[in-house]
């Protein structure tokens, strides 16, 4: 099956359009890279990059859509939403199936990565009659003061591989109904994705008599992150990826004295308690840890198990690791795919030398697997080691499956300060039927992590609430709650509807 042409043949797109976009136009002036598949090993497609030249292009587009956009009321800007969002809900499957493809993860979890987007579609769209301000009582008579919100102008995305569409999506969306137009940076190793994507808005827009560069996709490397983080003219910038890259994002935007949203890096921990459920346990932990082949910023990482119970969870893993199948994504028979590519898996060979070098032992071996089935050579075994949670490869992220298994004593507290001795601080659970433990864990001496979670895993958050984490994680929120607030600019106004001019806190200032 050819996921390429099926696609392309549905959207009618052609392959002069698989390159950079700003609207319905498409060019790409830059060198050409390749997307490859980590399913099989196949070259997917050859994609135009953008130059320095494009990106301008692209920059100039976008304010001039934004002089227009923006003086479109919102519940109309919230109905091109509603019409992406049925987009989507059309070419669900065949999206969804491409993100398996290309990224690599479950056919499963290429679905869900759309619904996710329908999603927020779905939360947009009543979010476009809800940009709230406030009113608040003046101190002086015949005064009136309230707030609002306006849109930034030119918002840039930087979106990582492990979820090629459904973070932009979260971005976008929320950006358009705020009346910004946004500027699109995706992962060089999911660039097919960005392309059905940016076609799908695209369509909707001509369709609408929207200005062109409302929507706008750059594909490139590193070099074209770097040109949307220096520009002044992008007043927001939100990123996601390695809190390596975030740090350099943030260097250079705060350096201009713009914005940022970064999510960045996690290190996400489990705490299991005495009187856990052990069955919920096993569910949330697997799927968190191996899920995506443990390429989720949002992977369970970390198993912090109480002694009393540590021998039936170490014993229930081991039986439950051994009835993981691995293969091919699109087979709905199989639990994980492959990592995204040979760098990825060169990271996984090196972390577990480095878990044999600290002291760690294997209770689920892992390897690089061989065979005809695997000859893409980016198909590993998910990991649980045993270690010491002070070791220094316990506190860093590897985007891998590798699952850490650590034994704690006495109180929960004594779990959470293990939970929070990583610099990252991305997503949390706990696993307890205990009201008392569960409560510690909520509270502000608790979890010290974005997301905290009771009775459920770290991976697989609502697009209903804010998404995003704390320390190394980079402090943004995305998705729901209020976090479209980070998409405007708060204005305070003041009417004075008197025939006087009273100053604020009593001055006199007599001419």
């Amino acid at each position: 099956m050819d996921i390429k042409e099926n696609l392309m043949k549905k959207l009618n797109i052609k392959d002069e359009e698989l390159g950079c976009s700003s609207g319905s136009e498409w060019f790409g002036n830059g060198e050409a890279i390749s997307s490859f598949s980590p399913v099989d090993g196949k070259t997917i497609g050859k994609i135009k990059t953008g130059s320095k030249e494009d990106y301008e292009k692209i920059i100039r587009a976008a304010q001039d859509a934004f002089v227009k956009f923006r003086k479109i009321p919102a519940p109309k800007r919230g109905e091109l939403v509603r019409q992406f969002g049925e987009k989507l809900r059309e070419n669900k499957e065949e999206l969804g199936t491409l993100v398996s493809y290309e990224m690599g993860k479950s056919y499963q979890e290429g679905l869900g990565e759309v619904q996710e987007m329908i999603d927020i579609c779905d939360f947009a769209v009543g979010l476009s009659r809800q940009l709230h301000g406030l009113t608040m009582h003046s101190e002086r008579p015949e005064h009136r003061m309230y707030e609002q919100y306006h849109p930034l102008g030119i918002v840039g995305v930087i979106s990582a591989f492990n979820f090629p569409v459904a973070v932009w999506s979260w971005n976008v969306t929320l950006a358009w109904v705020c009346g910004n137009v946004t500027v699109w940076k995706p992962s060089e190793k999911t660039p097919l994705c960005s392309i059905i994507c940016q076609r799908l808005i695209s369509s909707v827009f001509k369709e609408n008599n929207i200005p062109e560069g409302v929507s706008s996709l750059i594909n490139g490397d590193y070099k074209i992150g770097e040109l949307l983080s220096s520009d002044n003219r992008m007043p927001l910038v939100s990123a996601t990826g390695s809190t390596i890259m975030g740090k350099k994002v943030a260097e250079k935007v705060g350096s201009r004295l713009g914005k940022t949203l970064l999510e960045l890096g996690g290190n996400n921990a489990i705490i299991v308690t005495p009187d856990a459920d052990l069955k919920m346990m096993l569910m949330g932990t697997v799927f968190g840890a191996v899920g995506t082949c443990g390429q989720r910023c949002t992977s369970t990482r970390r198993l912090i198990v109480h002694e009393t119970v540590y021998d039936k969870v170490r014993s229930s893993l081991k039986e439950a690791y051994n009835q993981i199948k691995i293969g091919d994504p699109l087979n709905s028979e199989n639990h994980v795919g492959p990592l995204i590519d040979k760098d990825a898996v060169k990271n996984y060979l090196d972390a577990l030398n480095m878990i044999e070098e600290q002291g760690g032992s294997f209770l689920v071996p892992g390897g690089v697997l061989n065979g005809q089935e695997f000859e893409s050579g980016c198909y590993v075994k998910p990991v649980i080691a045993e270690i010491h949670h002070s070791q220094k490869i316990v506190q860093e992220e590897t985007f891998a499956p590798i699952l850490y298994l650590i034994k704690y004593s006495g109180s929960v507290e004594s779990a959470i300060e293990i939970q929070n001795e990583v610099k990252q601080g991305l997503s949390s659970a706990i696993m307890t039927n205990n009201l008392q433990d569960a409560e510690c864990f909520l509270s502000h001496w608790g979890s010290d992590c974005g997301i905290a979670n009771v009775n459920i895993g770290t991976s697989g958050a609502e697009i209903g609430g804010a998404f995003g984490g704390e320390k190394e994680t980079g402090g943004g929120r995305e998705s729901g709650s209020d976090a479209w607030k980070v998409y405007m600019r708060r204005q305070t106004n003041t009417i004075n509807f008197s025939p006087e001019l009273p100053l604020a806190q009593g001055i006199k200032f007599n001419l």
